[in-house]
């Protein structure tokens, strides 16, 4: 009787959707859990974000697309990204997550109001080939935002100092799925003895090879399902102890797709398709978006954000849409279509110099070129800035920062040292595109609502368009 056991991890994070990955997914696991040799165990898990709803098949199905290739690929145990907390309402997160086959675990994740769900387990044991593996699962948390969401997220490394212990003596291999980001794992590793393994995501960092801490191993599978990454443990059963590690990460190109999870997929994909087909409002005349100028759809949404948020003034990037709108019906997928970002309405304090500052931005090649990855962006460049409740008058051949003549807010001139409500997106606030609108006070989210959301509610009024179509930046 051999005394070493080996317990095989394979383990995927920050899928974001990426469907054209997943049959190849489910494809090379159940090849690898084929090489069974009998004395070998098997479990796959997710690290999170598993779900984006930047993608139809996600954003139709209320995500339960993801659902179903997550079961009928044979994962065992996910944990919840920011992606999956952040952008789903908890009674949506609900429906995906209630009944599912594979555990759900959150230790570091509370509600805010009424009891913890069923679903949402503190940490799960999973019996692989005699063995008891112990799951824990943390979540980056952002106070301000999850809140919001009704979710309260403690510190990870307060709480997996509490829970770590607790499960320790109960299970002979702890792994956690950590939704942290590679710097809090590696500290995870140091401060928090007893962890046996941690699993990462969130900052979409690839490790070739997992990384040692202590006694305390690190994997992680990069981003999109490029890669499945494959640990491997081996347990000394006389010992009862972990006697040895290794770990490598496969790519998916090249391997051929499930059709089962294909046709999982195609169904979902047809629901979601029939969902958004569902119009939301009708035009009577094409609007436009332009990345480098003032345009009717750009100047619309600048004035859904304004009116939504209560603000006297609107900044909204161009790049924000990617697409116009046709005469005609406007349904629910071509909103998604032009407007995939998980970007949330918010609301802040600038000066009137801040706001003069963004606009002669505004009418410079390298910030409206600019390319933006992240911060939940998922367009190309940053573009101008559309305005609403401003008017301004500009010579775009005056050097740079030079080429406002002059702005009116109401009616009224300016004033550079008077603080001014401004309507904006949250994305300027996380430190990225135009300088002064990261630098705002007394920052308000407005969740759960995304632009395109702002911009059905804003197509349903009637006087909607004729605004949008009154000019706001007057060359003189």
């Amino acid at each position: 009787m051999t005394r070493l056991k080996y317990l095989h991890i394979l383990h995927t994070n920050d899928l974001h959707s990426h469907f054209e990955r997943m049959p190849k997914i489910a494809t090379l696991l159940s090849q690898l859990q084929r090489e069974n040799r009998g004395d070998e165990a098997w479990i796959a898990v997710d690290v999170g974000d598993h779900m984006d709803r930047g993608r139809m098949e996600t954003e139709g199905t209320g995500g339960m697309a993801n659902r179903a290739v997550l079961e009928a690929t044979g994962y065992q145990v996910v944990t919840l990204g920011n992606n999956e907390l952040l952008t789903f309402p908890r009674e949506a997160l609900d429906r995906v997550y209630a009944g599912v086959s594979f555990s759900v675990v959150g230790t570091n994740i509370e509600p805010i109001r009424g009891s913890r769900p069923e679903w949402l387990k503190k940490w799960a044991v999973r019996e692989v080939g005699g063995l008891r593996i112990g799951f824990l699962g943390a979540t980056i948390p952002y106070p301000i935002f999850y809140e919001q969401m009704g979710w309260r997220l403690s510190d990870p490394l307060e709480v997996l100092a509490e829970w770590v212990p607790k499960i320790r003596g109960k299970v002979d291999v702890l792994v956690l799925l950590s939704h942290l980001g590679l710097s809090l794992d590696r500290r995870l590793a140091e401060e928090v003895p007893g962890i046996d393994l941690i699993l990462g995501g969130h900052t979409h960092h690839l490790l070739e090879v997992p990384e040692r801490v202590g006694n305390t191993f690190i994997a992680a599978a990069g981003k999109y399902g490029q890669h499945v990454g494959h640990v491997t443990l081996e347990w000394d059963a006389e010992r009862g102890c972990i006697a040895g590690g290794s770990g490598r990460v496969r790519p998916v190109e090249g391997i051929g797709d499930s059709e089962v999870i294909l046709r999982r997929i195609e169904l979902h994909r047809r629901e979601g398709k029939k969902f958004l087909s569902s119009p939301i409002g009708c035009l009577d005349r094409p609007l436009s978006i332009d990345w480098y100028r003032e345009s009717p759809l750009g100047n619309l949404l600048a004035d859904g954000l304004r009116e939504w948020v209560g603000a006297e003034v609107a900044l909204v990037n161009a790049g924000q849409l990617l697409g116009g709108l046709d005469r005609g019906p406007v349904t629910k997928g071509r909103l998604h279509q032009i407007c995939p970002h998980p970007i949330n309405p918010c609301k802040m304090m600038l000066t009137g110099r801040q706001i003069l500052r963004t606009l002669e931005e505004a009418l410079l090649e390298e910030f409206q070129r600019l390319k933006i990855r992240g911060f939940g962006f998922r367009g190309e460049r940053l573009g101008t800035i559309n305005v609403s409740g401003l008017q301004v008058e500009y010579r775009p051949e005056a050097k740079p920062y030079q080429k406002i003549r002059s702005v009116r807010v109401g009616g009224e001139r300016l004033q550079e040292d008077r603080k001014y409500q401004v309507a904006s997106v949250d994305m300027f606030t996380f430190g990225v595109g135009y300088f002064e609108l990261q630098n705002g006070e007394d920052v308000r989210y407005y969740l759960p609502e995304f632009l395109r959301d702002v911009l059905a509610w804003r197509l349903q009024r009637p006087e909607s368009v004729k605004d949008c179509l009154v000019p706001r930046w007057i060359r003189v």
